[in-house]
């Protein structure tokens, strides 16, 4: 039996690219679909949600800040994706790239990681979907109850009365349909979200440009959190939020909040899972990973400053207050006379965060599909509709898994972790492309990450370090957590991955035009 860091051929990768056939999937995508695909998965609960989140936790104002951060380090792991994604236009994101530069454990770890990234990723948005439902329909004098609108470990002041959570319904049922739309088809999907991208984007920017005029100086004042910061009490005079720790307040914060708000910046990555069915991806994997991130980043940092500077930042702390629906929750409380400019925001929320659950859902749907065809994952995750030629199998498993999250797992959490999940496949891939330009430097890339040479890997490096401190700057439950996975995630390596991996039993499987499989031996180099 092969190492466990047994690398997957490059050769191989190539082949199952350029594939075609029954059993691969459809090149349909191009560079404005990609572009959309990535500002679908970006702009939505970290752009509405975790802002305020950033904010109230640990950045306060510097919550813009912490947007730079975070954008830095996306801009470096950006370009190594880039270069990876143009290069091995594959399925699989951060996976398929560790495959054949790291080995099949490393590549494990990556593709394990990534169900934080993708699955976690989309229950978080499905909550704070149900969070704006409610506001929604409180505009014409209803709302779901807080039991069936909130996880078994969630529990608030409703009118004097403490409710507690049972199952968050509306988040569970979203999920569900999402799902449904997938398995009909890509292009149905990327359509779709086209739409809602347009939209999302006018709703951000009708907001900075009316918000702009109700920004209070004194809420960007002090611009950092102190360390003396009064901690924050919900109705009942409970202490909901404190500002002790080193990354909550002052430049510490700035790191706090990066890491939070780190969970909005994974669109690009989404968008390199997808590269299996981008029309000519050599070109259009650049264009739509880092245009969709510059795009993005602007927006972000625009949005953040208005949000904080119309409302006070300790207000964002409070469920009571803005801890919920955060944007709606600022129009309606301080910007006078654009009442109705709160629902049409919740409106396009909802629709934008189904978009971003969608990319979401997709993203985990390939990355699924690339480690069953390797043999890590069951057949049944890379099996294709006849009819949809979608990975549906997957698609349908992924709704039960996901929906559970989202029905029974409190936002907050699932947040964190998917950063952390993100922010462990940022370190991996960046350190892969270093290596790779050692490894095999003649291998043709039609797209270079600058300053990425074997001897002065500087973009690699910075990428990974990066995203290294803001894991690091993490809650220390979330580490523990995220750790606990990541333990899991060994255990089913070995009891399940490595015995069923064809790379481990001595066979590649090669996929022709006529989807003959032949078997090869695999590069004993490699072995």
């Amino acid at each position: 039996m092969a190492s466990i860091f047994a690398k997957k051929p490059l050769a191989v990768l190539l082949g199952e690219a350029n594939s075609t056939g029954h059993g691969t999937l459809k090149r349909t995508l191009g560079a404005g679909n990609l572009v959309a695909l990535g500002v679908g998965a970006i702009i939505g609960a970290g752009l509405f949600v975790r802002t305020a989140a950033a904010a109230a936790q640990a950045s306060g104002p510097g919550v813009t800040l912490a947007f730079i951060v975070a954008a830095i380090g996306c801009v470096f792991a950006g370009l190594c994706y880039a270069e990876f994604a143009a290069m091995i236009p594959i399925a699989g994101s951060a996976y398929t790239y560790a495959y054949t530069t790291m080995g099949e454990f490393v590549a494990w770890v990556i593709g394990w990681a990534l169900i934080m990234e993708y699955a976690l990723g989309a229950a978080t948005v499905s909550i704070a979907w149900s969070e704006y439902l409610n506001k929604l329909l409180e505009v014409f004098g209803t709302s779901i109850p807080y039991s069936l609108s909130h996880s078994p470990f969630e529990s608030a002041v409703v009118n004097g009365v403490t409710e507690h959570g049972i199952i968050n319904l509306p988040a569970l049922l979203v999920i569900v349909a999402l799902s449904l739309l997938l398995v009909k088809g890509t292009q149905e999907s990327a359509l779709f979200n086209a739409v809602v991208v347009v939209l999302k984007v006018v709703i951000v920017l009708v907001f900075i440009a009316v918000g702009w005029q109700f920004i209070d100086p004194a809420n960007h004042t002090p611009y950092l959190i102190p360390e003396n910061a009064e901690p924050v009490k919900n109705a009942a005079g409970e202490v909901v939020r404190e500002y002790s720790a080193w990354n909550k307040h002052g430049f510490g914060g700035i790191l706090g909040g990066a890491a939070i708000v780190f969970f909005a910046f994974i669109g690009f990555d989404a968008v390199s899972t997808a590269a299996q069915e981008a029309k000519n991806p050599k070109r259009d994997m650049p264009i739509g990973i880092l245009g969709s991130l510059a795009i993005c980043t602007v927006l972000y940092i625009l949005f953040g400053h208005v949000l904080t500077g119309v409302a006070n930042w300790r207000e964002f702390a409070d469920p009571a207050l803005g801890g919920e629906a955060s944007v709606t929750y600022a129009i309606k409380a301080h910007m006078p006379g654009y009442e109705w400019m709160g629902t049409a925001v919740t409106v396009a929320i909802l629709l934008g965060f189904s978009s971003v659950m969608l990319v979401m859902l997709m993203g985990q749907s390939r990355v699924f599909f690339s480690m069953a065809k390797d043999g890590l994952m069951p057949k049944a995750f890379s099996e294709l509709h006849p009819r949809f030629n979608t990975p549906y199998k997957s698609n349908l498993i992924l709704m039960v898994f996901v929906g559970l999250f989202a029905a029974f797992v409190p936002g907050s959490l699932a947040g964190d972790l998917t950063s952390f999940g993100t922010l462990l496949a940022f370190v991996l891939v960046s350190l892969g492309v270093w290596i790779m330009r050692r490894s095999d430097p003649d291998q043709p890339r039609p797209f270079r990450s600058p300053l990425s040479s074997a001897s002065f890997p500087l973009v690699p490096v910075m990428g990974a370090l990066i995203c290294l401190l803001l894991i690091v700057a993490l809650d220390a439950f979330t580490l523990k957590v995220a750790l606990g996975w990541m333990i899991l995630g060994f255990i089913v390596y070995f009891l399940y991955g490595k015995r069923n991996s064809l790379l481990q039993k001595g066979i590649v499987v090669v996929p022709t035009e006529m989807e003959e499989q032949a078997f090869i031996e695999p590069d004993k180099h490699n072995l």
